[in-house]
């Protein structure tokens, strides 16, 4: 049974450009409901060249940072609609990398670690200096530029490269819309194996599971008139009763 592979690709470019030794232009998510914190971040972070978009609520940020591009995220803890725990470990699960600083009062050490283990790679302890800010924010963005910043995800003859968010069959581009390719993803991380309806409404689209939902059934069907081939098996099972199966041949 072949599994998929995943290739890494090093970022080519250091976002853009660099000046006086900071990365240049890259964008950066703002959560943060407190309006005179958000703004005091938000001045710094233009200051250094940078292009900021603020949100004051939790869920929205999700939505956004799943379906825009960021170089990274500064995340307030306590936040309406969602808290920054549960936030970024969503990110996470939706294989979203981008960078997180994570900004908050609570500065006990059961704390720090509970935000670095959500999925954060900073934490910083409220009040602080927006110029220690700024320099953490760089140094996740120089972190993530001069890492491994995506990868090629390959099962069978199909392959997504993440960076380029583009996807080929059999070396031919497919055309693929946002949420049929993070469906396709989902599906070929887990590849030879049965993933549930809920597992993937939950993981792809981010709400609690409805089971009246066609939502699925039409994104699978779509998917499967784009990747099945004449006198080949098809690419995706249903298994009756548990869900989906990305095959691997």
């Amino acid at each position: 049974m072949i599994r998929p592979c995943i290739v890494p690709v090093v970022a080519s470019t250091i976002l853009n450009a660099t000046f006086l030794g900071k990365s240049a232009l890259a964008r950066i998510l703002v959560v943060e409901d407190d309006q005179t914190t958000a703004g005091m971040i938000e001045k710094q972070l233009r200051g250094n060249g940078h292009d900021v978009v603020c949100v004051a609520d939790g869920t929205v940020a999700l939505e956004r940072a799943r379906h825009e591009h960021f170089d990274a995220i500064t995340l307030d803890r306590m936040l309406p609609g969602m808290d920054g725990l549960v936030l970024v470990g969503r990110l996470r699960d939706s294989f979203i990398s981008v960078p997180v600083l994570m900004i908050s009062a609570m500065s006990e050490v059961d704390e720090r670690i509970a935000g670095l283990r959500a999925g954060g790679d900073d934490y910083m302890i409220k009040p602080f200096s927006a110029q220690e800010m700024a320099v953490r924010v760089e140094s996740l963005l120089r972190r993530s530029t001069s890492a491994v910043t995506n990868a090629i995800i390959r099962s069978g003859e199909i392959e997504l490269n993440l960076l380029k968010r583009s996807a080929t069959l059999s070396g031919r581009p497919l055309r693929l819309p946002h949420i049929e390719f993070r469906l396709l993803e989902f599906l070929m991380r887990h590849a030879g194996k049965v993933v549930s309806r809920r597992l993937i409404f939950e993981q792809v689209w981010g709400y609690h599971f409805d089971p009246g939902a066609n939502l699925i059934n039409v994104h699978i069907g779509r998917l499967r008139k784009k990747l099945d081939q004449p006198d080949r098996p098809p690419i995706i099972s249903t298994v009756k009763g548990e869900g989906y199966r990305l095959e691997v041949f």
